[in-house]
């Protein structure tokens, strides 16, 4: 009998706190997907995403009213050929995120900080613009942002304590920014 065996790796990622987000990232903002575009990669050779956003609120960093993604990933459309990376976030058309960024690669690449852990959906629930990135968001900041005179409460949601109102998350990230 002959055996192949392809390699196997795993992405296992220590939890970033929003300190640690918002320190790290270089750009931070609130927008809108208008476009995913899968395609073999000229610089790398990969399949990559190149995800669209128009940018709604820049939160910090510079960028224009468009940002434009490189990740690593996707479905090339006129194949069967996919290739996904367990752990680098998808993003569909039309609807809205907050993305912590790090700086660009050599290459190009630049998924969240911490992959899905720095990025946020948004939805809106009851009329309210909501955030969840499906973790704990008060375990996340440790619900409270302490800074030389200030505390400031990351509040979240009683009945979910991994959603906040969008309004509460970036005002927190600022109070982090500017500490």
């Amino acid at each position: 009998m002959l055996f192949y065996t392809l390699p196997a790796a795993a992405t296992s990622l220590l939890p970033l706190s929003l300190e640690t987000l918002s320190s790290r990232a270089t750009l931070i903002f609130y927008g809108a997907v208008i476009s995913n575009q899968v395609k073999k990669d000229e610089i790398s050779g990969r399949i990559v995403t190149f995800t669209e956003f128009e940018v709604i609120e820049l939160i910090k960093g510079n960028s224009e009213r468009r940002h434009t993604i490189k990740q690593l990933g996707g479905r090339l459309e006129n194949s069967k050929t996919t290739l996904r990376v367990h752990g680098i976030p998808q993003y569909q058309v039309g609807k809205k995120y907050v993305v912590f960024l790090p700086g660009k690669s050599s290459l190009g690449f630049c998924s969240p900080l911490g992959l899905h852990q720095g990025s946020f959906a948004i939805t809106t629930v009851n009329g309210e613009l909501i955030v969840s990135n499906g973790h704990q968001l008060a375990q996340q900041s440790s619900n409270v942002i302490t800074g030389a005179n200030a505390l400031v409460p990351l509040a979240v949601s009683n009945s979910n304590a991994s959603q906040a109102s969008l309004s509460d998350f970036i005002n927190s990230i600022r109070a982090l920014i500017t500490r």
